[in-house]
């Protein structure tokens, strides 16, 4: 069977190709570069721990040598201009004679963000690409045509010769000006300058080791309504000055003051030493494409969404879409009885996650940058000005937090043996132990993204027994039974428990993590029809149209 065409060779392609790769899906990933990254410290990337998790599973190995987990978030605003600065490294707040700031201070833990240089990501995900054989990377093709019909996707590349690609998908991952998108004529609407920042990589040492820094309204003559300051390794810091949104071009020279003016306002009111790595502007625009798929072409990434404002992560979302999309294009690729819904569920799913948060970003960006009040656009109003921009840049609350496919079309129906536990239906899972029937015993999320439904069942003092007498016990044997039988390829798991789970439930979880139902008990007949909603229900007969939008027939370009 034909390769599924994967066009872009950024992170998001690139993560997309092993992720099929994992599901036994070869893959053509067509890369317009030459395929060599250029190193640029101050272009960086925050991945959230689920994210960072993925891209170690697919075997990205410099998250662990080059990426930088947070040790503690900070959060100061100042309310006066004063002379020094004192921070105090626990979670108190300390200052000099007349200094009025406020620090809060977040806990490390294993959910911390992970910062890492975007070259060293992607040279990662090259290095795990060259261990494959089911991916084939091929430099300087530009794509500049595609056609498909009802059984695949054919793609032409530009050059001396020119050269035409089969495939049984195709999805743009070509970033913000995607040709993908542009050849199926689909409009990309929003906002342009939502934000900019002047940026700057320098090797320093600031008086909070590891921490990452959200200064508000810093005092001194030129810095801005707020400085954020992300650890890199080797000393290294990443600082990012929010600009006016159309206002004049930073000069060298200005960049430079800003940099010493704050090295001295957060250093004792004494610049340190330092070296400039790399220096930089960007825009944040937010744009989200009107569909994400067009039969058998579909976009991801910053193809199909540009947002960044107030905290919110680009790439993290475009890592979201990657695993998403990938066990149901195996699916697809791996069975021809496959439901049209399936595929039609990842626009439907990832959209309106991406609008929400666009959503949320609007809605803050008067409060945050104009000094409107919380309480009259936002829910849950009373909070802080600092506490919403932490949320954005922690992952958590309206700007940040993880997503949710509660109507999804894939969403199973209500049956009499459904139960509510910790998670809400189609939200992302606790990372629990787990063990297998084989004994092993992993973190849940080790067991994703592998294109297998996961039946999870709850049961009390397995950590105890040997695992001889409980496989073979109880429920265990009725449970397998019903596993062994579901409509898609399953994994059977057991815990010790759940939150919000009694004893004995059975969870049904998404191959991308996200939970489809839970049940109380063993209950064969309702799991079975739950996993067929997972995977888009019955085919078409063969009168039924295949294709995932007939309004576009074939899907040629406009």
């Amino acid at each position: 069977m034909d390769p599924v065409i994967i066009v872009g060779a950024g992170p998001v392609g690139l993560a997309l190709s092993l992720a099929l790769a994992a599901q036994d899906v070869p893959s053509v990933v067509l890369d317009e570069s030459a395929g060599k990254e250029e190193p640029r410290p101050a272009r960086t990337v925050v991945l959230r721990a689920d994210m960072a998790a993925l891209l170690e599973r697919l075997g990205c190995a410099t998250l662990r040598d080059e990426g930088v987990r947070w040790v503690g978030w900070r959060s100061m605003r100042r309310r006066q201009q004063t002379r020094h600065v004192r921070l105090d490294l626990g979670l108190g707040a300390g200052a000099g004679d007349g200094d009025t700031e406020d620090l809060a201070g977040e806990p490390a833990g294993p959910a911390a963000p992970l910062h890492v240089t975007q070259h060293a990501l992607a040279r990662g995900l090259r290095d795990a690409i060259a261990r494959q054989d089911l991916i084939t990377l091929v430099a300087e093709s530009r794509v500049d045509t595609i056609e498909q019909d009802a059984h695949g996707v054919s793609a032409h590349t530009r050059g001396p010769d020119g050269t035409w690609w089969r495939g049984s998908h195709l999805v743009g991952c070509d970033g913000a000006r995607s040709t993908v998108r542009k050849l199926l004529g689909i409009r990309f609407p929003g906002r342009t300058a939502v934000e900019r920042h002047a940026v700057a990589a320098l090797r320093t040492e600031l008086p909070w080791a590891g921490e990452a820094l959200l200064h508000r309204q810093p005092p001194w003559r030129g810095a801005g309504d707020e400085i954020s300051a992300r650890p890199l390794p080797d000393g290294l810091w990443r600082i990012d000055w929010l600009l006016p949104p159309r206002g004049e071009l930073v000069t060298p020279d200005a960049l430079v003051t800003r940099i010493r003016d704050t090295l001295a306002g957060w250093c004792e009111g004494v610049t340190p030493p330092y070296d400039l790595i790399d220096t930089g502007v960007y825009t944040v625009h937010h744009r989200l494409a009107r569909r994400w798929r067009v039969d058998r072409v579909l976009l991801a990434g910053d193809a199909a969404h540009l947002l960044g404002a107030v905290g919110t992560q680009g790439l993290d979302e475009g890592l979201r879409d990657v695993d998403n999309l990938a066990w149901k294009l195996a699916y697809s690729w791996h069975h021809r009885d496959v439901s049209p819904v399936l595929l039609d569920s990842y626009q439907s799913e990832r959209r309106a996650a991406v609008a929400g948060l666009l959503r949320a970003a609007d809605q803050a960006l008067p409060v945050l940058r104009g000094g409107g009040g919380l309480r009259t656009i936002l829910p849950g109003g009373g909070r802080s000005h600092d506490v919403l921009l932490t949320d954005g840049h922690l992952g958590r609350g309206p700007l940040g937090a993880l997503p949710a496919y509660p109507h999804s079309p894939l969403a199973p129906e209500p049956a009499e043996g459904r139960i509510p536990v910790g998670t809400p239906d189609g939200g992302p899972v606790e990372d629990v132990r787990v063990t297998a029937p084989d004994g092993t015993t992993v973190r849940l999320r080790d067991r994703l993204g592998q294109g297998r439904l996961l039946v999870l069942l709850v049961a009390p003092g397995t950590g105890v027994w040997d695992r001889r007498h409980w496989v073979s016990a109880g429920v265990m044997p009725r449970l397998a039974e019903a596993v062994d039988t579901l409509p898609a390829p399953a994994e059977l798991l057991v815990t010790e428990s759940y939150p919000g789970a009694p004893a004995h439930a059975v969870l049904l979880v998404r191959p991308d993590g996200h939970l489809a139902a839970a049940f109380a008990g063993v209950r064969p007949e309702e799991l079975h029809a739950a996993a067929d909603a997972v995977r888009g229900g019955s085919a078409p007969s063969e009168e039924e149209p295949v294709l995932g939008d007939p309004a576009m027939e074939a899907g040629r370009p406009a």
